[in-house]
């Protein structure tokens, strides 16, 4: 007789499955992050607020030369590595947007989505970015909102190009030219045949240095525009 313990040696390995209400329905993650941003809302004042996962995580470390160009701006970064559209949605209702008053928030999230369930549906996606698009609105409703389309990631032929493709193409409709703004610069991260050239993200998901640059040059022009006081 096989014991459990060798049964479970020979137990093929769960797929993780997904279902629609996942990506709306809020769940704790990485806590220790959470509680130094936590932190970082009592210590002084935020101009610039970056939403995210680890695309906007790292980019002080990675692209420290173009994130220090944000000084001027008071940023706060409350990306975390991983993150899905749940965790962030917990986050920004369990204290991260508690008695702050940026001018701008940046978000950029999804890709981990469907990167870590292969049946996540763009729809789905794009439902908890809604989701965590009206959470941001209500708690921070004199904040302007910039909602970065999904940056391309893998090969050209992966099923996650059109994943993002699809999801893109609904979240643009959140923008309202007003409060809510859409920004997709994901094209600029692919060469001529529609590839990811490694010097920009060298595993097909991450930036690179050069890669943070390209964010940096692309999204500034509309950042400036929002960042400004509005006309009296």
């Amino acid at each position: 007789m096989v014991s459990g313990r060798m049964r479970n040696l020979f137990r093929q390995p769960q797929i993780k499955r997904r279902a629609e209400a996942d990506a709306v329905t809020s769940l704790d993650g990485d806590l220790d992050r959470h509680q130094q941003f936590l932190e970082r809302v009592k210590q002084s004042e935020i101009g610039l607020l970056f939403l995210g996962d680890s695309l906007a995580d790292w980019w002080p470390r990675v692209g420290e030369r173009s994130w220090l160009r944000f000084a001027k701006y008071n940023p706060a970064n409350f990306g975390v590595a991983g993150d899905r559209t749940d965790h962030l949605l917990w986050r920004i209702t369990n204290g991260e947007l508690d008695g702050i008053n940026p001018r701008v928030v940046v978000l950029l999230i999804g890709t981990n989505n469907f990167g870590e369930f292969p049946d996540e549906r763009p729809d789905w996606v794009a439902n908890g970015i809604g989701k965590i698009v009206q959470e941001i609105r209500r708690r921070l409703p004199r904040s302007k909102l910039l909602l970065l389309g999904i940056f391309p990631r893998d090969a050209k032929t992966s099923p996650h190009r059109q994943v993002v493709r699809e999801t893109n193409e609904k979240i643009r409709q959140f923008a309202d030219g007003r409060n809510t703004h859409y920004l997709d610069i994901g094209d600029f991260f692919l060469d001529p045949n529609g590839e990811i050239p490694a010097d920009l993200m060298p595993d097909g998901l991450h930036l690179s240095l050069k890669g943070y640059e390209i964010w940096y040059e692309k999204m500034q022009p509309i950042l400036h525009d929002l960042m400004e006081p509005a006309p009296r």
